[in-house]
């Protein structure tokens, strides 16, 4: 690569682009043997649903930036136009790709297992015949044919909601019509069971519905039918200091999602033009936007197979760590007074988290619980919890964001649930998402008052704690109690706090902490010669981080970044970035913590990446690791994942993946190996 002067767009990786090439690890995952059959079709699975989120969110982003006009150009440069087409043109050849993993990939490898994905019209013909009565009895009194022409308006097509384009002639004036038929997957699976044949055997819902339009279309000729789908800008804009309501207004939000600008029209290979181009007329779409697949559509669906009863075609069970004095039968809170017990989730249990504020919801001692909660699943004990200790006269308050994406009919549910318990229910800030993980239990003692905290860099939801990877810490630090309880005065009251103790707090002094902390390894650098720096984290998008590290690297400062999703840093560019390594982990684990050490032995870990919306839009909290085992132990699980020569992809300079050839450290097993087999709780850990 030539030579780049500072501030030159080359020197960073375009965000979307960069999440493209995350995908396309994803998608690697899918076609890799070494997982267990079922494992692999989860990954194409995950592979889908990740894209219609980019479209939705970050595609639909450039959409209305194109209609409105770019505030500011990203700092690689590219126009919101230029991105439309740069996407289009990584997506296409990864779209084929996906088609080759499920059509010769892992199609046949099912079928091999005894779990086969019939064509309709190859099925024998009682099999077809017990179909079409079930078809008759549960699918056809809900389906609502809707023709459009002069007379009849377009129908509205939700969003991700699989649909039939239906070419129907009247036989006796030859006149020709074009319906939209919805197919109802939110009523049945998208893959239905085959009746009268050994085994798994499946059919998509849609090609049952195709083969029995004649019950719809009584006394017309069906020419032909199309399946098509639609994904649609789904990113809420609430104004909050002008909604007297929020709860209500993100309610009327996730109505208006469903009907949000069409950001995507995927259609199949065998659609016809004219049908094509009706449908992008209609939705307003330009060709840019419109995607042609093999099919079938809406593969995130096929996490319906992933479902099925085969453990041997599934990574084994997972057995987690629980510390020991969560097994002795006492009670904990006393034993947690003055010393820190850390959790790296999944190898060590949730159970411990739960079984804490259960314990602290009846405990007498127990005064006041104070928790935020982000995303928390809609069969949460931790809300369970929360209600009980104010049934039993604690007062309990829940910072709940309404507006986490994807979650918020959970988390409005939740709200108000809590809200008929007594809990004191607050939604946050103007402006700003709460995205901090913090729960704070004020506790009398025999020698006063004791305040337990619990910090993470994952959110409080025992389902994605089995398979999320994320570190939860619980301290008295008196520091840290302070910290956390003037955080809590800033959420729920009028407090303007801004400096802390031991915590880096955004939107007001994280970023300003770490790049302070990079400088300091500058300057080490200079002066000793052994500045060194270790991030692991979701995503690095944040321009003034990322010129630290570059101006760190010129320094001489050596640098290991793990980033999961997005890194928008070129590493190895000469006299740039020489120093910096970024490498990437996509396995059986999502990787989600976000741990920041550096030279000096600070660890810092936490719920933020260093992206712009986590640093300047939202509530985070980076924390201390002062105990020197726990340290220590961070830091040993740090560099293992660093080494990583497996399940790790590399990042190059022109914003590519490589990965390494045999090699022998998978982090992932290691962990499981580590840290769940007969693993011995010492004082600090």
């Amino acid at each position: 690569m030539a030579a780049i002067s500072p501030g030159d767009p080359a020197l960073y990786i375009n965000r979307e682009l960069s999440w493209i090439e995350f995908d396309r690890r994803v998608l690697e995952e899918a076609f890799d043997r070494t997982h267990p059959l079922l494992e692999r079709v989860k990954f194409l699975s995950i592979f889908s649903s990740n894209l219609d989120e980019f479209f939705m969110i970050r595609v639909a982003g450039l959409r209305r930036q194109i209609a409105c006009g770019a505030l500011e150009a990203p700092p690689d440069g590219m126009s919101p136009q230029e991105q439309m087409q740069a996407i289009r043109e990584r997506l296409i050849p990864l779209l084929e790709e996906r088609q080759r993993c499920w059509d010769e990939e892992l199609l046949p490898a099912l079928e091999r297992e005894g779990i086969a994905v019939h064509r309709f019209g190859d099925l024998p013909a009682p099999a077809q015949e017990a179909l079409r009565k079930r078809f008759f009895e549960e699918i056809f009194p809900v389906l609502t044919p809707m023709v459009f022409d002069p007379c009849h308006p377009f129908p509205t097509i939700s969003n991700l909601s699989l649909n039939l384009a239906v070419a129907v002639r009247n036989p006796h004036t030859g006149e020709r019509a074009l319906a939209r038929v919805k197919v109802p997957t939110d009523l049945i699976p998208r893959l239905v069971g085959v009746p009268g044949m050994d085994g798994h055997h499946f059919v998509f819902i849609e090609e049952m519905v195709a083969a029995n339009l004649d019950l719809l279309f009584v006394g017309m000729e069906v020419e032909e039918c199309h399946v098509f789908r639609v994904t649609r800008d789904a990113d809420m804009e609430i104004e909050d200091d002008e909604a007297s309501d929020l709860l209500t207004a993100v309610e009327e939000g996730m109505e208006l999602r469903r009907r949000g600008a069409p950001a995507r029209l995927a259609v199949t290979g065998s659609m016809p033009g004219w049908i094509r181009e009706k449908l992008a007329s209609h939705l307003n779409l330009p060709p840019i936007q419109i995607y042609t697949t093999g099919g079938p559509l809406g593969m995130a669906d096929l996490m319906d197979i992933v479902s099925i009863d085969r453990p041997d075609l599934k990574d084994p069970p997972l057995l987690p760590a629980v510390p020991p004095a969560f097994t002795r039968g006492t009670p904990v809170l006393p034993l947690l007074s003055g010393r820190d017990l850390m959790l790296y989730h999944p190898y060590d249990s949730f159970a411990p988290i739960v079984a804490v504020l259960r314990e602290a919801a009846h405990d007498p001692a127990v005064l006041a619980i104070k928790q935020t909660l982000y995303r928390v699943g809609p069969h949460s004990p931790i809300v369970a919890a929360l209600m009980e200790a104010r049934q039993n006269g604690k007062q309990v308050t829940a910072v709940i964001e309404l507006k986490a994406r994807f979650d918020e009919e959970n988390n409005i549910g939740w709200a108000r649930a809590l809200e008929r318990a007594g809990v004191h229910v607050v939604y946050g800030l103007i402006g700003l998402k709460v995205h901090a993980k913090a729960c704070l239990i004020v506790r009398r003692d025999h020698g006063g008052i004791v305040r337990h905290v619990h910090l993470g860099t994952g959110n409080y939801n025992a389902q994605s704690a089995r398979i999320y990877t994320d570190i939860g810490l619980f301290t008295t630090d008196p520091a840290i109690a302070d910290d956390i309880s003037d955080l809590f005065n800033v959420l729920t009251g009028v407090s303007r706090k801004a400096d802390y103790q031991k915590i880096l707090a955004a939107p007001v002094s994280m970023r300003r902490g770490i790049l302070a902390r990079i400088e300091k390894e500058i300057e080490r650098q200079r002066t000793h010669g052994n500045g060194r720096i270790s991030f692991k984290m979701n995503a690095l998008v944040d321009r003034e981080c990322i010129d630290a590290l570059y101006r760190a690297s010129q320094a001489g400062v050596r640098i290991d970044l793990q980033v999961r999703g997005i890194c928008c840093l070129r590493p190895g560019i000469p006299g740039v970035s020489e120093t910096i390594t970024v490498t990437s982990i996509v396995g059986r684990f999502l990787e989600h913590a976000r741990i920041y050490a550096f030279g000096s032995g600070e660890v810092l870990l936490g719920s933020a990446d260093l992206m712009p919306r986590n640093l300047d839009r939202r509530v985070e909290v980076l924390f201390p690791v002062e105990d020197p085992v726990i340290r220590a132990e961070i830091l040993r699980f740090l560099s293992v994942h660093m080494q990583d020569d497996v399940g790790a992809r590399r990042l190059r300079a022109d914003g590519s993946y490589e990965r390494p050839q045999n090699g022998t450290c998978n982090a992932q097993k290691w962990m499981l190996a580590h840290r769940c087999a007969g693993r011995q709780q010492g004082e600090g850990a």
